[in-house]
Protein backbone atom coordinates (compact mmCIF):
# COMPACT_ATOMS: atom_id res chain seq x y z
CA UNK A 1 0.00 0.00 0.00
CA UNK A 2 1.38 3.23 -0.82
CA UNK A 3 2.39 5.66 2.14
CA UNK A 4 0.93 9.39 1.97
CA UNK A 5 2.68 11.75 3.61
CA UNK A 6 0.71 12.68 7.04
CA UNK A 7 0.35 16.07 7.62
CA UNK A 8 1.25 16.18 11.45
CA UNK A 9 4.60 14.62 10.27
CA UNK A 10 6.36 18.09 9.26
CA UNK A 11 5.93 18.73 12.99
CA UNK A 12 6.88 15.59 14.94
CA UNK A 13 10.05 16.14 15.99
CA UNK A 14 8.66 19.77 17.41
CA UNK A 15 6.37 17.84 19.27
CA UNK A 16 8.37 15.30 20.49
CA UNK A 17 10.11 16.90 23.45
CA UNK A 18 12.42 15.29 26.31
CA UNK A 19 10.61 14.66 29.47
CA UNK A 20 6.87 14.93 27.60
CA UNK A 21 4.36 12.34 26.70
CA UNK A 22 3.18 13.41 22.97
CA UNK A 23 0.03 11.57 22.45
CA UNK A 24 -1.65 10.56 19.28
CA UNK A 25 -5.06 10.40 19.27
CA UNK A 26 -7.32 8.93 17.03
CA UNK A 27 -10.12 6.54 15.90
CA UNK A 28 -9.12 2.76 14.63
CA UNK A 29 -7.42 2.20 11.64
CA UNK A 30 -6.54 5.85 10.39
CA UNK A 31 -2.99 5.16 10.38
CA UNK A 32 -1.37 6.06 13.80
CA UNK A 33 0.68 2.85 14.19
CA UNK A 34 2.25 3.43 10.25
CA UNK A 35 2.61 6.95 10.75
CA UNK A 36 4.72 5.91 13.87
CA UNK A 37 6.56 2.63 11.96
CA UNK A 38 7.89 5.70 9.13
CA UNK A 39 9.08 7.96 12.24
CA UNK A 40 10.92 4.84 13.59
CA UNK A 41 11.98 3.44 10.20
CA UNK A 42 14.05 7.28 9.36
CA UNK A 43 15.47 7.83 12.67
CA UNK A 44 18.86 6.58 14.63
CA UNK A 45 17.87 6.90 17.91
CA UNK A 46 17.20 3.82 19.86
CA UNK A 47 13.92 3.40 20.74
CA UNK A 48 11.50 1.14 22.75
CA UNK A 49 8.37 -0.19 21.41
CA UNK A 50 5.14 -1.62 23.04
CA UNK A 51 1.81 -2.80 22.05
CA UNK A 52 -0.39 -1.44 25.23
CA UNK A 53 -3.04 -4.47 24.03
CA UNK A 54 0.08 -7.19 24.70
CA UNK A 55 -0.32 -8.41 28.21
CA UNK A 56 3.25 -8.95 28.80
CA UNK A 57 3.40 -5.32 28.13
CA UNK A 58 0.55 -4.70 30.33
CA UNK A 59 2.45 -6.66 33.38
CA UNK A 60 5.57 -5.25 33.23
CA UNK A 61 4.39 -1.91 33.03
CA UNK A 62 1.92 -2.77 36.17
CA UNK A 63 4.98 -2.89 38.33
CA UNK A 64 5.17 1.07 39.17
CA UNK A 65 8.15 1.57 40.49
CA UNK A 66 11.00 3.40 39.18
CA UNK A 67 13.70 0.65 39.40
CA UNK A 68 11.35 -1.32 36.98
CA UNK A 69 11.19 1.45 34.12
CA UNK A 70 15.04 2.10 34.23
CA UNK A 71 15.62 -1.60 33.47
CA UNK A 72 12.76 -1.78 30.88
CA UNK A 73 14.30 0.79 29.05
CA UNK A 74 18.14 0.39 29.83
CA UNK A 75 19.92 3.24 27.41
CA UNK A 76 16.83 4.12 25.24
CA UNK A 77 15.29 7.15 25.68
CA UNK A 78 12.47 6.76 23.27
CA UNK A 79 9.62 5.09 24.01
CA UNK A 80 6.75 4.60 22.38
CA UNK A 81 3.03 2.86 23.71
CA UNK A 82 0.62 1.92 21.06
CA UNK A 83 -3.36 1.65 22.08
CA UNK A 84 -2.04 2.93 25.72
CA UNK A 85 -5.93 3.52 26.57
CA UNK A 86 -5.61 -0.19 27.47
CA UNK A 87 -3.30 0.03 30.08
CA UNK A 88 -4.69 0.65 33.63
CA UNK A 89 -3.38 3.15 35.47
CA UNK A 90 -1.75 4.64 32.32
CA UNK A 91 -1.48 8.22 33.30
CA UNK A 92 0.43 7.59 36.67
CA UNK A 93 2.94 5.18 35.23
CA UNK A 94 3.79 7.78 32.39
CA UNK A 95 4.15 10.48 34.96
CA UNK A 96 6.14 8.38 37.10
CA UNK A 97 8.59 7.89 33.34
CA UNK A 98 8.59 11.44 32.27
CA UNK A 99 9.32 12.71 36.49
CA UNK A 100 11.88 10.33 37.53
CA UNK A 101 13.90 9.48 33.99
CA UNK A 102 15.76 12.07 32.68
CA UNK A 103 15.53 13.02 28.72
CA UNK A 104 12.91 10.16 28.18
CA UNK A 105 10.52 11.36 25.56
CA UNK A 106 7.31 8.96 25.18
CA UNK A 107 4.34 8.26 22.28
CA UNK A 108 1.35 7.02 24.03
CA UNK A 109 -1.49 6.43 21.10
CA UNK A 110 -5.28 5.82 21.78
CA UNK A 111 -8.02 5.25 19.71
CA UNK A 112 -10.60 6.37 22.64
CA UNK A 113 -10.36 9.35 24.72
CA UNK A 114 -12.17 6.85 27.83
CA UNK A 115 -9.22 6.41 29.51
CA UNK A 116 -6.57 8.80 28.06
CA UNK A 117 -9.02 11.54 29.06
CA UNK A 118 -9.90 10.68 32.66
CA UNK A 119 -6.11 8.77 33.52
CA UNK A 120 -4.05 11.03 31.61
CA UNK A 121 -5.46 14.36 32.40
CA UNK A 122 -4.81 15.01 35.90
CA UNK A 123 -1.93 12.85 36.30
CA UNK A 124 -0.20 14.86 33.07
CA UNK A 125 -0.78 18.42 33.56
CA UNK A 126 1.65 20.33 31.68
CA UNK A 127 3.56 17.46 30.69
CA UNK A 128 1.63 15.88 27.80
CA UNK A 129 1.15 17.30 23.96
CA UNK A 130 -2.11 15.97 22.68
CA UNK A 131 -2.22 15.71 18.49
CA UNK A 132 -5.22 13.97 16.56
CA UNK A 133 -5.00 12.28 13.54
CA UNK A 134 -8.07 12.05 10.97
CA UNK A 135 -8.60 9.83 7.68
CA UNK A 136 -6.67 10.90 5.02
CA UNK A 137 -7.55 14.90 4.04
CA UNK A 138 -7.17 16.26 1.10
CA UNK A 139 -4.91 18.18 2.55
CA UNK A 140 -2.87 15.21 2.12
CA UNK A 141 -3.77 13.79 -0.82
CA UNK A 142 -2.63 17.41 -2.88
CA UNK A 143 0.12 16.59 -1.84
CA UNK A 144 0.51 13.45 -4.22
CA UNK A 145 -2.61 14.33 -6.92
CA UNK A 146 -3.03 17.03 -9.63
CA UNK A 147 -5.91 18.77 -9.97
CA UNK A 148 -7.93 16.24 -12.01
CA UNK A 149 -7.07 13.73 -10.09
CA UNK A 150 -8.81 15.01 -7.28
CA UNK A 151 -11.56 16.32 -8.34
CA UNK A 152 -12.12 13.25 -10.39
CA UNK A 153 -11.86 11.24 -7.12
CA UNK A 154 -14.30 13.81 -5.31
CA UNK A 155 -17.36 11.33 -5.77
CA UNK A 156 -15.36 8.18 -4.70
CA UNK A 157 -14.20 10.55 -1.08
CA UNK A 158 -18.21 11.96 -0.83
CA UNK A 159 -19.21 7.74 -0.96
CA UNK A 160 -16.55 5.54 0.56
CA UNK A 161 -14.63 8.33 2.52
CA UNK A 162 -10.96 8.53 3.48
CA UNK A 163 -9.75 6.10 5.38
CA UNK A 164 -5.86 5.02 4.47
CA UNK A 165 -6.12 1.28 3.64
CA UNK A 166 -9.12 2.00 0.69
CA UNK A 167 -5.94 2.69 -1.34
CA UNK A 168 -4.74 -0.40 -1.04
CA UNK A 169 -8.42 -1.66 -2.99
CA UNK A 170 -8.67 -1.05 -6.97
CA UNK A 171 -12.09 -2.64 -6.92
CA UNK A 172 -15.25 -0.76 -5.42
CA UNK A 173 -16.74 -3.68 -3.87
CA UNK A 174 -13.64 -4.68 -2.07
CA UNK A 175 -13.82 -1.24 -0.98
CA UNK A 176 -16.98 -1.65 0.45
CA UNK A 177 -16.59 -4.64 2.07
CA UNK A 178 -13.51 -2.99 4.00
CA UNK A 179 -16.09 -0.26 5.03
CA UNK A 180 -18.29 -2.81 6.56
CA UNK A 181 -15.48 -4.22 8.12
CA UNK A 182 -14.49 -1.77 9.37
CA UNK A 183 -17.67 -0.89 11.37
CA UNK A 184 -18.03 -4.10 12.37
CA UNK A 185 -14.71 -4.92 14.02
CA UNK A 186 -13.27 -1.56 14.90
CA UNK A 187 -15.44 1.21 14.87
CA UNK A 188 -17.70 -0.19 17.93
CA UNK A 189 -14.62 -1.92 19.38
CA UNK A 190 -13.82 0.39 21.95
CA UNK A 191 -17.29 1.26 23.14
CA UNK A 192 -17.98 -2.20 24.03
CA UNK A 193 -14.49 -2.94 25.58
CA UNK A 194 -14.66 0.44 27.85
CA UNK A 195 -18.58 0.73 28.54
CA UNK A 196 -19.55 -3.37 28.60
CA UNK A 197 -23.14 -2.23 26.84
CA UNK A 198 -25.43 -5.17 27.27
CA UNK A 199 -27.36 -3.90 24.30
CA UNK A 200 -24.66 -2.91 21.34
CA UNK A 201 -27.42 -3.29 18.87
CA UNK A 202 -28.88 0.64 20.48
CA UNK A 203 -25.30 1.73 19.72
CA UNK A 204 -25.39 1.01 16.01
CA UNK A 205 -29.45 1.75 15.26
CA UNK A 206 -28.35 5.69 17.13
CA UNK A 207 -26.15 5.87 14.87
CA UNK A 208 -28.25 5.40 11.69
CA UNK A 209 -30.37 7.37 12.82
CA UNK A 210 -28.01 10.26 13.22
CA UNK A 211 -26.98 9.14 9.50
CA UNK A 212 -30.14 10.28 8.05
CA UNK A 213 -30.36 13.64 9.83
CA UNK A 214 -27.20 14.92 8.47
CA UNK A 215 -27.16 18.83 8.60
CA UNK A 216 -30.71 18.81 10.39
CA UNK A 217 -30.86 19.44 14.17
CA UNK A 218 -31.55 16.48 16.47
CA UNK A 219 -34.06 16.00 19.18
CA UNK A 220 -32.99 13.15 22.22
CA UNK A 221 -36.19 12.91 23.26
CA UNK A 222 -37.31 11.62 19.69
CA UNK A 223 -34.18 9.52 19.80
CA UNK A 224 -34.54 7.89 22.72
CA UNK A 225 -38.10 7.54 21.82
CA UNK A 226 -37.56 5.51 18.55
CA UNK A 227 -34.74 3.42 20.47
CA UNK A 228 -36.77 2.64 23.28
CA UNK A 229 -34.29 4.26 25.84
CA UNK A 230 -34.28 7.24 27.83
CA UNK A 231 -32.79 10.48 26.86
CA UNK A 232 -30.05 10.68 29.54
CA UNK A 233 -29.28 7.05 27.92
CA UNK A 234 -29.21 8.46 24.30
CA UNK A 235 -27.31 11.97 25.50
CA UNK A 236 -24.49 9.30 27.10
CA UNK A 237 -24.17 6.97 23.98
CA UNK A 238 -23.83 10.03 21.48
CA UNK A 239 -21.07 11.42 24.28
CA UNK A 240 -19.75 7.97 23.92
CA UNK A 241 -20.05 8.27 20.37
CA UNK A 242 -17.42 11.02 20.32
CA UNK A 243 -14.86 10.05 22.06
CA UNK A 244 -14.02 7.77 19.68
CA UNK A 245 -14.00 9.97 16.66
CA UNK A 246 -17.31 8.36 15.09
CA UNK A 247 -19.65 11.86 15.16
CA UNK A 248 -18.74 15.40 15.75
CA UNK A 249 -21.95 17.89 17.88
CA UNK A 250 -22.09 21.16 16.19
CA UNK A 251 -23.96 24.14 18.48
CA UNK A 252 -26.22 26.34 17.11
CA UNK A 253 -24.90 30.52 17.40
CA UNK A 254 -27.43 32.64 18.69
CA UNK A 255 -26.33 36.07 20.12
CA UNK A 256 -29.98 36.62 20.00
CA UNK A 257 -32.39 33.99 21.50
CA UNK A 258 -35.72 35.58 20.81
CA UNK A 259 -34.99 35.25 17.38
CA UNK A 260 -32.12 32.26 16.47
CA UNK A 261 -32.40 28.85 17.59
CA UNK A 262 -29.97 28.51 20.69
CA UNK A 263 -30.67 25.09 22.47
CA UNK A 264 -29.94 22.82 19.35
CA UNK A 265 -27.57 20.63 18.06
CA UNK A 266 -26.81 18.98 14.73
CA UNK A 267 -24.13 15.68 14.33
CA UNK A 268 -21.70 15.22 11.85
CA UNK A 269 -19.90 11.66 10.87
CA UNK A 270 -15.94 12.19 10.73
CA UNK A 271 -15.68 10.43 7.69
CA UNK A 272 -18.63 9.78 4.95
CA UNK A 273 -17.69 6.23 4.13
CA UNK A 274 -18.54 5.16 8.42
CA UNK A 275 -21.99 7.07 7.74
CA UNK A 276 -22.91 5.25 4.09
CA UNK A 277 -21.78 1.58 5.54
CA UNK A 278 -24.17 2.49 8.32
CA UNK A 279 -27.12 3.13 6.54
CA UNK A 280 -25.93 0.36 3.90
CA UNK A 281 -26.30 2.79 0.61
CA UNK A 282 -23.00 2.89 -1.43
CA UNK A 283 -24.58 4.27 -4.65
CA UNK A 284 -22.93 6.57 -6.64
CA UNK A 285 -24.14 10.21 -6.29
CA UNK A 286 -26.40 10.35 -9.49
CA UNK A 287 -28.42 7.74 -7.76
CA UNK A 288 -28.65 9.42 -4.35
CA UNK A 289 -31.18 11.58 -3.07
CA UNK A 290 -28.77 12.50 -0.10
CA UNK A 291 -26.32 14.10 -2.30
CA UNK A 292 -26.83 17.93 -0.16
CA UNK A 293 -25.90 15.83 3.28
CA UNK A 294 -22.84 13.96 1.72
CA UNK A 295 -21.24 17.15 0.63
CA UNK A 296 -22.17 18.81 3.51
CA UNK A 297 -20.53 15.97 5.75
CA UNK A 298 -17.61 15.90 3.86
CA UNK A 299 -17.05 19.47 4.19
CA UNK A 300 -17.65 19.55 7.95
CA UNK A 301 -15.28 16.71 8.13
CA UNK A 302 -12.30 18.12 5.76
CA UNK A 303 -12.59 21.71 7.87
CA UNK A 304 -12.18 19.84 10.90
CA UNK A 305 -9.00 18.05 9.40
CA UNK A 306 -7.82 21.50 8.50
CA UNK A 307 -8.27 23.35 11.47
CA UNK A 308 -6.85 20.52 13.64
CA UNK A 309 -3.55 20.29 11.27
CA UNK A 310 -3.47 24.24 11.48
CA UNK A 311 -3.52 24.64 14.73
CA UNK A 312 -6.72 27.06 13.82
CA UNK A 313 -8.05 28.16 17.59
CA UNK A 314 -11.53 28.39 16.07
CA UNK A 315 -15.54 27.53 17.49
CA UNK A 316 -17.63 26.14 15.19
CA UNK A 317 -21.54 26.68 15.21
CA UNK A 318 -24.37 26.21 12.70
CA UNK A 319 -27.03 29.26 12.97
CA UNK A 320 -31.16 29.29 12.16
CA UNK A 321 -34.02 31.44 13.12
CA UNK A 322 -37.40 30.67 14.59
CA UNK A 323 -38.01 31.71 10.88
CA UNK A 324 -36.11 29.17 9.15
CA UNK A 325 -33.16 30.94 8.07
CA UNK A 326 -30.21 29.39 8.42
CA UNK A 327 -26.11 29.14 7.80
CA UNK A 328 -25.01 25.76 7.56
CA UNK A 329 -21.85 26.52 9.38
CA UNK A 330 -20.24 29.04 11.09
CA UNK A 331 -16.86 29.67 12.55
CA UNK A 332 -15.83 32.36 14.77
CA UNK A 333 -12.52 32.75 15.44
CA UNK A 334 -9.40 35.93 15.27
CA UNK A 335 -12.42 38.59 16.45
CA UNK A 336 -14.68 37.47 13.78
CA UNK A 337 -17.60 35.78 12.38
CA UNK A 338 -17.27 33.47 9.26
CA UNK A 339 -20.55 32.27 8.10
CA UNK A 340 -20.84 29.26 5.16
CA UNK A 341 -23.57 27.77 3.18
CA UNK A 342 -23.21 24.38 1.40
CA UNK A 343 -24.45 23.72 -1.52
CA UNK A 344 -23.66 20.88 -3.58
CA UNK A 345 -25.30 22.23 -7.23
CA UNK A 346 -23.24 25.76 -8.19
CA UNK A 347 -26.37 26.58 -9.49
CA UNK A 348 -28.29 27.12 -6.47
CA UNK A 349 -25.96 29.45 -5.17
CA UNK A 350 -27.49 32.51 -3.42
CA UNK A 351 -26.47 35.21 -0.89
CA UNK A 352 -26.68 35.24 3.01
CA UNK A 353 -29.80 35.35 4.41
CA UNK A 354 -31.48 38.59 5.23
CA UNK A 355 -31.84 38.06 8.87
CA UNK A 356 -27.92 37.30 9.12
CA UNK A 357 -27.29 40.33 7.07
CA UNK A 358 -29.10 42.59 9.46
CA UNK A 359 -28.12 40.49 12.73
CA UNK A 360 -24.08 40.28 11.61
CA UNK A 361 -23.80 42.82 8.83
CA UNK A 362 -19.77 42.73 9.71
CA UNK A 363 -19.44 38.56 8.96
CA UNK A 364 -18.04 37.61 5.97
CA UNK A 365 -20.32 35.09 4.13
CA UNK A 366 -19.38 32.42 1.19
CA UNK A 367 -21.22 29.48 -0.29
CA UNK A 368 -18.93 26.42 -1.46
CA UNK A 369 -20.03 24.38 -3.87
CA UNK A 370 -17.64 22.15 -6.05
CA UNK A 371 -16.42 25.13 -7.90
CA UNK A 372 -14.73 26.66 -5.18
CA UNK A 373 -14.36 24.12 -1.91
CA UNK A 374 -10.64 23.44 -2.25
CA UNK A 375 -9.76 26.81 -0.74
CA UNK A 376 -12.09 25.97 2.08
CA UNK A 377 -10.78 22.46 3.02
CA UNK A 378 -7.03 22.94 1.62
Amino acid sequence: MKYLEREIEQNFVTFLQPNKVLILMGARRVGKTELLKKQLAETKEPYLFLNGEDATTVAVLSNRTVANYNRLMGDKRWLIIDEAQTVPEIGKILKLMVDEIDGIKIVATGSSVFDLENELGEPLTGRDITVRLFPLSQMEYGKEENLIETKGKLDERLILGSYPELQQYTGWDRKVQYLEQLVGSYLIRDILAFERLKKPDKIISLLRLIAFQIGGEVSLPELGKKLGIDKNTVERYLDLLTKVFVIYKVDAYSRNPRKEISKSSRWYFYDNGIRNALIANVNTMELRADQGQLWENYLVSERLKLQSYKGMLVNNYFWRTYNQQEVDWVEERGGKIYGYEFKWNAKKVKGAPSAWKKMYPDAEFITIHPENYLDFIS
